[in-house]
């Protein structure tokens, strides 16, 4: 037994090995990698992003090609950095930098030290670049404007940072990401699937051919391309009326919720984020506190609504039945309540009723039926609470859910609200500003245009979205396909939208209208304060107007705010007929309209030393 001892050992050790061995061969194949990464190379071959389109098949985003220097540490031979430097246009301090940085990364790993080269740029290097092991040239795709529109809901493309890296283990150093808008929103969708190529390295590190005859080579899968809700000939238009004005329009369809254009001013050409003077104009845009071009006040910005809000206490006292349609009240240049309080009014006809009440944009109407409105219950924050309700189911104080990123709550107050302002008992009157949309209410630009497609639908809305297709195929989220119902009977918009009617037939935008459509609007008057050297100055009101259009079975509805622009109907009304006429008809009659804001800029109003101050609270 002894003798067979040592022989059923080595034949046991020799088992184990051969077990082990074969293990390694056939199952478990995670050292196959590691062998991989020493004996190959990897080179990624990037896809095509994909194209973007409007709701008419007209290309916004295409791509082009663009060439990145990249490095593999390892490979790197000994080579003069100030001739390779002065190739790449770039300082030798930089180019050592980069390299550290690469080495950093991953010896073994490409790391980009020179990003974008141009065609031109491209054609130069490519005759020296086989001076210097360990350097090689990634071609890539960028991003080709064919607008020079949009550039707030487009968005852009740039370099992945260290918080993209660690957040999402697909990317690798040096690659491209989307960055706000519809790039970010939809990168998973536009950016596609990257393919790769093997080449095989011999034990000088130099590449022999490919490794296996190409068996584990991908190709590249092009993204997806999307079909924006966006009417580009009606984007553009806004932002040209827009010139030298700061303020948002946002107009949509109120039968699917579609966004036809989101007007942000200022704004900016899409093509200055393109490339390497990207970072230069980004880091300059950034920068800019006063017009902040690069907020998008379309979503983000909060402004009090002004009159058009009238439209909402008007609804809100119909559904609580406090008011008839009937029903008239004397306005004399205002309504005075409490001991000495008193809220000013226009001149108009008086008496008035809801309808003319609207047409009229009487304070004074809105005022009392807004007070009867709270005071119908037994209590001010009873009655608060429930015209609160109503004002939310209209999407206000709410995000609306849309499909891009950036928004702001809006504010409709509550009794919560009130109750920690005053820290006493509080009764209508201390919110009678809400009446007329002044007070504590602040809404943004695509807040108020959806409220006002739910007053043009009768009582439903969509929620707003941007992404119309998706390679073709109409998009199916339920978010977007589900009516969302008002807290207001369907029977009682009728009366509120003759009003709106009216407000063009012998309204405030009388002077406004577009002969062969029925529009259906309201203007708006919002004060606007701030604080100067710890005192309380107001500034010239914004200018802001909505309607929709044709009066039935609208297509169009819209929110136009102004900063500083005045009176509603000055700027705003104006603005708001241009684009109701351009969507419905393709061409403008009303030339002198166009003329008027084409030639008028406020300009001098945002120069003044209050503006940027101004601004920032409106943040």
């Amino acid at each position: 037994m002894r003798k067979l001892l040592p022989f059923l050992l080595i034949s046991l050790v020799a088992f184990i090995f051969l077990g082990r061995l074969v293990y390694l061969q056939l199952i478990d194949d995670s050292y196959k990698e590691v062998a991989l990464e020493f004996s190959t190379k990897k080179v990624y071959d990037y896809p095509q992003r994909g194209y973007i389109f409007d709701r008419n098949g007209e290309l916004l985003v295409a791509n082009q090609p663009a060439y990145d220097v990249m490095a593999v540490p390892l490979d790197v031979e000994p080579f003069d950095t100030i001739a390779f430097a002065e190739i790449l246009n770039i300082s030798p301090e930089r180019l050592k930098n980069q390299l550290r940085k690469a080495w950093v990364y991953s010896p073994r790993l490409p790391y980009i030290i020179t990003p974008q080269l141009t065609k031109k740029e491209y054609a130069y290097l490519q005759e020296q670049l086989h001076k210097y092991d360990g350097f090689y040239i990634q071609k890539r795709q960028l991003r080709d404007y064919q607008t020079n529109s949009g550039a707030n809901f487009l968005g852009y493309i740039a370099e992945v940072n260290q918080r993209d890296l660690d957040r999402n283990p697909y990317y690798q150093s040096g690659e491209l990401i989307g960055r706000q808008g519809v790039e970010s929103q939809y990168e998973e969708i536009l950016r596609g699937t990257r393919g790769v190529k093997y080449y095989q390295r011999d034990n000088f590190n130099r590449n022999i051919g490919s490794y296996e005859n190409g068996v584990f080579d991908t190709i590249p899968k092009k993204g997806k391309d999307l079909t924006l809700t966006i009417d580009l000939a009606l984007q553009a238009y806004g932002e040209k009326l827009m010139q030298n004005k700061w303020g948002g329009i946002v107009a949509l369809e109120p039968e699917t919720g579609e966004i036809l254009a989101l007007v942000s001013a200022p704004s900016y050409d899409p093509d200055d984020l393109v490339g390497r003077k990207r970072s230069r104009n980004y880091t300059k845009m950034w920068y800019d506190s006063i017009s902040k071009p690069l907020f998008d006040r379309g979503l983000q910005a909060m402004y009090p609504p002004g009159s058009p809000f009238k439209v909402f206490t008007g609804l809100a006292a119909l559904q609580e039945g406090v008011v008839g349609l009937n029903e008239k009240f004397s306005c004399y240049g205002g309504y005075s309540y409490g001991r000495s309080d008193r809220m000013g009014c226009h001149a108009h006809a008086s008496p008035v009723e809801m309808i003319s009440g609207i047409a009229y944009s009487c304070n004074s109407y809105f005022a009392q039926v807004y007070r009867r409105t709270i005071e119908k219950f037994e209590t001010a924050p009873i009655g608060i609470e429930a015209w609160s309700k109503h004002m939310k189911s209209f999407g206000f104080g709410n995000f609306l859910g849309y499909d891009l990123k950036v928004g702001r709550k809006g504010r409709i107050p509550d009794s919560t609200y009130y109750n920690s302002a005053y820290k006493f008992k509080w009764y209508a009157t201390a919110t009678l500003s809400n009446a007329i949309g002044q007070g504590e209410i602040e809404t943004t630009p695509i807040q108020l245009a959806n409220a006002i497609a739910a007053v043009a639908n009768r009582g439903w809305f969509y929620r707003p979205h941007i992404l119309k297709e998706i390679d073709g195929s109409a998009i199916k989220d339920s978010v977007y396909t589900v009516k969302n119902k008002t807290t207001i009977d369907e029977k009682y918009f009728e009366p509120v939208i003759d009003g709106m009617h009216d407000v063009y037939k012998y309204g405030t935008a009388r002077y406004l209208q577009v002969e062969g459509i029925e529009i259906c609007g309201k203007t708006g008057t919002a004060e606007n304060f701030t604080r100067i050297d710890g005192e309380r100055k107001q500034l010239t009101d914004h200018s802001i107007f909505v309607a929709f259009a044709p009066k039935d079975n609208p297509k169009i509805a819209l929110a136009v705010f102004v900063e500083n622009g005045g009176f509603g109907a000055r700027y705003a009304g104006k603005i708001a007929s241009l684009m109701v006429e351009k969507y419905l008809k393709g061409n403008i009659s009303r030339t002198d309209l166009e003329n008027w804001i084409l030639t008028h800029s406020l300009e001098e109003e945002y120069a003044k030393p209050y503006s940027g101050e101004e601004f920032k609270i409106n943040q």
